[in-house]
């Protein structure tokens, strides 16, 4: 019962999801020289999975607050993921980075927020409304669930588009495991 109820609700966020986002998205990984992700909580855990597909996928990528992670320049894209797009450290991220003069894009369940205003970008994965209280998906499940898939999707997407065979993904796999 749950696991239906999960997936009808993941499918009907990402069925409310403007189709070009991924294209979108691939673009703006494309033009970057370096990509930075960051978010707060599960969304965080949800950016980390992305950045660790797109550099078995071949981009330059780092995770902020990493203690390896280098300085955001200008020419660097900055990509927020955050359900609300108010989370205050990440509202400060965004302001540090887009004052350097990088490219900001925010992923997000709403449509307008204090990030939203401040990124060149902003996707929102299905339509606010749609973010209710969900029985047996409590506290930001959906939006966290939602973008996953989605980013999984773009990723899919982006290795299709590109010829990236799984070997050469594969090559780029942690080996000190």
């Amino acid at each position: 019962m749950h696991q239906q109820l999960i997936i009808d609700k993941i499918n009907s966020i990402l069925e409310a999801t403007n189709d070009s986002y991924d294209q979108t998205l691939v673009g703006l990984l494309d033009e970057a020289k370096r990509i930075f992700i960051s978010g707060a909580g599960r969304s965080g855990l949800i950016g980390r999975f992305f950045a660790m597909r797109l550099m078995h996928s071949g981009y330059d990528v780092s995770v902020v607050g990493e203690i390896v992670t280098p300085s955001i320049k200008s020419g660097d894209l900055l990509i927020i993921i955050s359900g609300s797009g108010e989370t205050e450290q990440l509202v400060a991220f965004t302001k540090k980075a887009k004052d350097i003069g990088a490219k900001i894009l925010l992923i997000s369940a709403k449509d307008e927020s204090t990030i939203g205003d401040l990124a060149d970008c902003t996707l929102q994965i299905g339509r606010s409304e749609q973010y209710g209280k969900v029985r047996g998906m409590p506290m930001g499940t959906v939006f966290e669930l939602s973008t996953l898939l989605f980013l999984e999707a773009t990723v899919s997407h982006l290795i299709h588009e590109k010829g990236i065979p799984e070997e050469e993904m594969k090559s780029r796999h942690a080996n000190l495991e």
